[in-house]
């Protein structure tokens, strides 16, 4: 697949043109995990600002994940027989990873965030294995997802779940444990070696120490042990004193303002603009990213200020931003379910998160502290297979629970002006415009695509005016009955263009 340079000259200027059809698309499909028809269309004619800043606002709104009854449960909740307990544990993990499913896909920008910072402050589930545990760090996410990144540094240090990762819960005073306290520099904050020291290190461990106390351990959630805290005076980044968790992050932020601003934006831009933040090939990402960082710090850290600016940016809405990114494996299927409106059950959502496990993206297990590497790395040889295959399952499972939504669907993509219409071609156009965020790349492909809605099985002239078999007329769109194995045919050609897979 063809790599895409960064060439994208525009700036952090407001873009003021409203919004054509190109355009929304490409903000819902960036922003969250697209949209229907409907919801595209109610954008066409806004503004930048105006729909950006209600999307913002909504997702600040948006509602938590209710706190499941056994979120505060610990081990003397479950049965002694541990293969009992595993099975419930199994199944509470279950429910609640079909929860956050529909919770990435019911509230847009927000939840498409706290996914993002899943891959940031990264954890493993097997490392824990605590529903309880999970709950809370998903939670954390959540709440902090566009609000204060000081506050939610703070916050994701602490939750059980990060305190088991990166071994905090082994950080005790009298032999610090740095692997919590190198990850919350080189990944968490200020990126690989920019600007602190392996002294640093050292001392911001022994300032972390104290969160050891988990009762039995099993579930139970970790809390501050004094007993365990070291109370030397420890020096970090210049600062001596009998320094704390808080004080810690204080000095962090106070003291490296601009190494978080750049590596925190940059990874917002690389996530939501353009995989290639460095290559500067007439294009000015590094400028744009200077640009976001001074509203960042400016804000004392918020992020909501940041994420505004760049979606109602000029350089945001270039053409060259736009079908540049190669889709996750979670893109890939919940863009499907958004764009189609096809109707899904917690069974359809379960089915395509374990889905993504096949093509590299295990939900609550990144594989390692780094997190998943994303874009190039979504696509390979297995990878490619797996998504044409698992794209052309979710087809045939739509198809069979109800075949006309398929005809609902092109008739919702020409629109209600061209929904009688007899032009195969007009509706090939806009289900290729619809699924694919420039078309295909050539005439000939569009021709293939053309080929494929013409089953085989229906006369050379059925599309013409000519044909009146019977006296009943030719082809039209809103009443032949190929109608919806024709979406789905083309839909399943589709599935395995190259240009399904960006966004």
């Amino acid at each position: 697949m063809e790599y895409f340079i960064n060439c994208n000259s525009s700036t952090l200027a407001p873009y003021t043109t409203p919004l054509d059809e190109l355009r929304a698309a490409h903000l819902y499909r960036r922003l969250g995990f697209s949209a229907s028809v409907d919801t595209i269309n109610a954008a066409v004619g806004q503004t930048a600002g105006t729909l950006v800043d209600a999307l913002v606002d909504q997702a600040l709104a948006a509602p938590l994940i209710p706190a499941p009854e056994w979120a505060d449960w610990n081990d003397a909740n479950y049965p002694a027989d541990d293969d009992l307990a595993g099975q419930i544990r199994r199944a509470q993990i279950e429910d609640f990873t079909t929860a956050y499913g529909n919770a990435l896909l019911d509230n847009n920008l927000r939840d498409r965030l706290s996914f993002f910072w899943s891959n940031h402050f990264v954890t493993q589930l097997e490392t824990y294995n605590c529903p309880q545990f999970l709950f809370y760090y998903i939670n954390c996410l959540q709440r902090n997802a566009l609000g204060n990144f000081k506050t939610f540094t703070s916050e994701i240090g602490l939750t059980s779940a990060m305190l088991y990762y990166l071994d905090g819960v082994r950080n005790r005073g009298n032999n610090p444990n740095e692997n919590y306290a190198r990850e919350l520099y080189e990944l968490f904050t200020l990126g690989e070696g920019n600007n602190y020291t392996e002294e640093d290190i050292i001392e911001t461990a022994k300032a972390l120490s104290g969160y050891t106390e988990r009762g039995e351990e099993g579930c139970t959630q970790v809390t501050f042990d004094p007993e365990e805290f070291n109370t030397e005076n420890k020096t970090i980044f210049g600062q001596t004193g009998n320094w704390g968790y808080d004080d810690v992050i204080d000095i962090l932020f106070n003291q490296r303002p601009d190494e978080i601003g750049w590596y925190i934006c940059k990874k917002l831009y690389e996530f939501f603009v353009h995989p290639d933040s460095t290559n500067d090939e007439g294009g000015n990402a590094p400028e744009i990213i200077d640009g976001l960082a001074q509203t960042f710090i400016s804000n004392n850290f918020d992020l909501a200020p940041v994420l505004r600016q760049l979606f109602k940016s000029q350089h945001f809405f270039d053409e060259t931003t736009i079908g540049v990114i190669i889709k996750s494996p979670i893109d890939l299927y919940f863009n499907f379910l958004k764009e189609t409106n096809f109707t899904y059950d917690d069974s359809d959502v379960l089915t395509m998160i374990d889905s993504c496990s096949l093509l590299g993206q295990r939900f609550f297990q990144p594989p390692e502290v780094e997190g998943w590497q994303r874009d190039r790395q979504w696509i390979n040889t297995n990878f490619i297979i797996g998504r044409w295959l698992t794209m052309e399952f979710f087809l045939e499972r739509a198809f069979q629970d109800n075949d006309e939504q398929f005809r609902t669907l092109a008739m919702d993509a020409v629109g209600a002006a061209e929904s009688n219409t007899s032009n195969p071609e007009t509706v090939v156009r806009a289900l290729v415009n619809k699924f694919t965020p420039k078309g295909l790349l050539t005439d000939a492909d569009f021709e293939r695509a053309m080929d494929a809605f013409k089953i085989d099985d229906v006369p050379e002239d059925y599309y013409s005016s000519d044909y009146i078999p019977g006296g009943n007329g030719w082809w039209v769109l809103s009443s032949s009955m190929e109608v919806p194995t024709q979406v789905y045919v083309l839909l399943r050609h589709l599935s395995r263009e190259p240009e399904f897979q960006l966004k």
